[in-house]
């Protein structure tokens, strides 16, 4: 399995001290947030009683570990704390059937180094690939809902880049002639870098010089109804700058939190923000709209707090913030900018990975020890 480094560059830094502002004519009016909120409580309301996935929290099962559970038991213990849903980094053969007999949603990684052959092999070379990958046949083919084709290829990866969309495009050919397509979206994870601006949220813009790839795979994006997928750790962006990004700020999840953690608020217009989490999202949302392709949700496909390696990895923040996206999951909050949007997100990590490479805090991510205890108090409810 091919690891990445959780340590990437943060999002340009938020300064609280001096910041423009910048809103559309519509976020500058409070009577159309006013109607545009109580339109959105009752499209969140919906959502939740169809059972919108995006309401329900996800966990990223890393496995460079040397002291790892059984998958079946990894398997019981999402059962058993209400969790249905699961990111794995690669289609491990020991993991897909057993989370797919649990009743786990899976969304599946395709790995780097394989997106060579998936580019150049074309639709049938893709469904060769799904075969044998264990996806294409039940159970597993029965709980699969995303693919993510490559991981933060366009931070760290750039060889890997020119393959990236034809490769999505080949698969989700394959899934057409499973008749999967419908069932299954296919996307790519991004770090947060690829915005070269976040700040404001409302001038979030991609960096220019990925955007020879990543158009094409947005218009991928609007046209098969996939979200963009954002690896987002505002922990990150705080350890790397403190000053700018105030603890408080990191930790609050969402611009609707209470208490101390929502005690700093950066207002960006009309908008109002309180967390770096919302915050973040935001800003690749204003990015998408800049390209064009507003339609295209915004999925976190990683983000979480590690309890170890640095002053503010502790499990007590790390219970404040994940369990905060753990609640907003479960309460289909959306985000300032986009009120009536739940965002799906998936926490990393389901446990420690004593195996990571890297600094410190790479190696206590974990949400549950290897006996099945919480590392912290969290509710997934």
């Amino acid at each position: 399995m091919a690891t990445t480094s959780h340590l990437n560059p943060p999002v340009t830094y938020h300064s609280l001290c001096t910041m423009a502002t910048r809103a559309t004519p519509a976020m500058s009016c409070p009577g159309y947030l006013l109607l545009l909120a109580a339109a959105a409580a009752a499209l969140l309301a919906a959502a939740a009683a169809a059972g919108d996935p995006a309401t329900k929290i996800g966990i990223c099962h890393g496995r460079v570990g040397s002291n790892l559970p059984a998958p079946e038991a990894a398997a019981a213990l999402l059962k058993q704390n209400g969790i249905t849903k699961a990111r794995l980094f690669l289609p491990d053969p020991a993991v897909l059937p057993a989370f797919a007999a649990a009743g786990i949603d899976l969304t599946v990684g395709v790995p780097n180094e394989n997106l060579t052959y998936l580019s150049s092999s074309g639709p049938d070379g893709a469904l060769q690939w799904l075969r044998a990958s264990g996806l294409a046949t039940n159970p597993v083919a029965a709980r699969l809902r995303s693919l993510v084709v490559g991981n933060e290829v366009l931070y760290n990866n750039q060889f890997y880049a020119q393959h990236l969309v034809p490769a999505m495009r080949n698969l989700h050919a394959a899934l057409a002639a499973l008749g999967m397509d419908g069932a299954v979206r296919v996307s790519s994870a991004h770090a947060s870098s690829v915005l070269a601006t976040s700040y404001p949220p409302s001038a979030g813009a991609f960096d220019g010089s990925v955007l020879e790839v990543l158009r094409p795979m947005l218009r991928f994006l609007a046209d098969t109804g996939a979200p963009f997928m954002l690896n987002a750790y505002p922990f990150i962006s705080h350890a790397s700058d403190p000053a700018n990004v105030p603890l408080a700020y990191a930790l609050s999840s969402s611009s609707s939190s209470s208490g101390a953690a929502a005690a700093t608020v950066v207002q960006d217009g009309a908008l109002a923000y309180t967390g770096l989490f919302d915050a973040t999202v935001d800003a690749a949302a204003a990015a998408l709209e800049r390209e064009g392709f507003g339609g295209v949700a915004v999925a976190v496909t990683e983000t979480g707090w590690p309890t170890a390696g640095h002053p503010a990895a502790t499990p007590e923040n790390a219970a404040v913030y994940n369990g905060g996206v753990a609640e907003r999951a479960a309460r289909g909050t959306g985000t300032p900018r986009r009120p009536g949007t739940p965002v799906e997100v998936f926490l990393f990590d389901l446990y420690d990975e004593d195996g990571k490479p890297g600094a410190e805090i790479e190696r206590h991510f974990g949400i549950f020890r290897a006996d099945g205890t919480k590392a912290y108090d969290i509710s997934f409810a």
